[in-house]
């Protein structure tokens, strides 16, 4: 009676959390006032650019150097009061007060948004350090497989435990990872948009960017699930290698599926994983079995790893 009551209360207070989130207080209307050229030029950059007045940086690189005088004044070689600039120059102000003037592709090479999640895409999508994690991972992974066989240890999809948050988890990168790159290559400046001005409420998204975020917290509750299940089945000498190596088996989806969608290879080989993951743990994963003398799940009779009664 008691935990049907606490049950009722927790689907009453979840129920609420998401009415109140999704409620949507409509804007009062005021009347349509014209716009001046300059204030629909700036919503325009807003737009295209996605950054506009009083946007916050954070230099990425050693320096960031900026011209003192306008634009016209560094560019126009001719006594002239029309010139042609390529590039869009912008102007940014330095903590101490100090203005200057730099182009945008100069700027945008130099500096990343000072928002934490834009700042963790910024590191993540980094050429020189997704090699490096995949030269990492390819090494970690052969290391890794090479001492659990001599052992015998358990490892996802191979000598996996019976539980399928594991497995799970390792899908779920996988797909996150592919969507990633499909986001940048089809929604380009959604991406861009995002990375301006992140947010982690798929609600507050559109199309792949919305299913992304919703991949993104799904990797973080599955990976909670994973983890609380590994400490049921596994002992704390089996459970640590047995987490290190679903990690390594993360990170190396996360590099594979990434780089293999660029070329358009990742959609096929993203089937061929589902299917090879979900045969390894329906057809050589479930246990058969339950122990006689403590209750846990065997794949075969024999010796309980967990209490070592014989079970015939």
């Amino acid at each position: 009676m008691l935990r049907n009551k606490v049950l009722l209360l927790v689907v009453a207070a979840l129920t609420m959390i998401l009415l109140a989130a999704c409620y949507h207080k409509p804007a009062a209307r005021r009347a349509a006032t014209p716009l001046t050229d300059q204030q629909l030029d700036s919503i325009t950059f807003a737009r295209t650019h996605h950054y506009t007045f009083n946007y916050n940086f954070v230099v990425s690189e050693d320096s960031l150097v900026l011209t003192l005088q306008m634009p016209e004044e560094a560019v126009s070689e001719l006594p002239t009061d029309s010139f042609a600039v390529k590039s869009v120059w912008v102007q940014l102000a330095h903590e101490m007060g100090m203005f200057g003037w730099v182009h945008e592709s100069e700027m945008l090479e130099r500096v990343e948004p000072d928002d934490p999640i834009s700042q963790f895409i910024s590191f993540f999508s980094d050429e020189h350090r997704l090699i490096f994690m995949c030269l990492f991972v390819l090494v970690f992974f052969s290391y890794a497989m090479i001492k659990l066989n001599q052992r015998q240890g358990y490892i996802v999809h191979f000598n996996d435990i019976a539980t399928f948050y594991p497995t799970l988890l390792t899908l779920v990168v996988a797909i996150a990872a592919t969507l990633y790159s499909s986001i940048q290559m089809f929604a380009p400046e959604a991406w861009r948009e995002f990375y301006f001005h992140p947010s982690l409420n798929p609600f507050s998204q559109r199309g792949l960017l919305a299913v992304f975020i919703m991949s993104v917290w799904a990797m973080l509750i599955v990976a909670i699930a994973a983890v609380d299940d590994t400490l049921r089945h596994l002992n704390m000498g089996d459970a640590v290698p047995y987490l290190v190596g679903l990690a390594g088996v993360c990170a190396f989806n996360y590099v594979v599926f990434t780089i293999s969608t660029m070329f358009y290879v990742g959609y096929l080989l993203l089937a061929v994983y589902v299917c090879f993951a979900l045969w390894r743990y329906l057809w050589h994963t479930q246990s058969k079995y339950l122990c006689g003398n403590c209750g846990k799940q065997l794949k075969a009779k024999g010796r309980c790893p967990y209490c070592g009664a014989m079970n015939e």
